[in-house]
């Protein structure tokens, strides 16, 4: 996938509680409904000076035109995961281009996004280790 790009198929997905996966490190949101996946998209997150930060956060608030009072800027279909302002919202996801610690994601996917995901539903945060990382931890070596 490359920055910009989407794909989201819920076809013969049963209603079920909905959770977000946003990893760091590959640059990808997954949103799951009832343990299956549904959709997946290339984001955007935080710069060195305002990084995203990690962990679990139940969604807040939803908005669906909202602009950012600190930034002036346009966050369409914004989920709010933190009282100081971190979200997921729409966003021209490119190369070279970062946020202020929010999570960046097409907005056409946004819009979907925001129609499946409730407040309270789950979004979790976090940066996976890479293969070979994963590897060298455990002393583990291919050969």
């Amino acid at each position: 996938m490359r920055y910009g790009d989407f794909i989201w198929n819920d076809q013969g997905i049963p209603s079920g509680p909905t959770s977000v996966r946003v990893d760091l490190r590959t640059q990808l949101l997954s949103v799951f409904r009832g343990g299956h996946e549904i959709g997946t998209s290339v984001i955007l997150y935080g710069a060195d000076t305002k990084e995203t930060p990690l962990g679990q956060y139940p969604v807040l608030w939803k908005g669906k035109d909202h602009r950012s009072s600190l930034y002036d800027a346009p966050m369409p279909y914004t989920l709010r995961l933190t009282g100081d302002g971190v979200a997921i919202h729409g966003s021209d996801v490119r190369w070279g281009a970062a946020t202020h610690g929010c999570i960046g994601v097409p907005t056409d996917f946004a819009r979907r996004l925001f129609s499946e995901v409730s407040v309270g539903e789950p979004v979790v945060i976090l940066r996976s280790v890479a293969t070979s990382e994963r590897l060298k931890a455990n002393k583990i070596f291919t050969f």
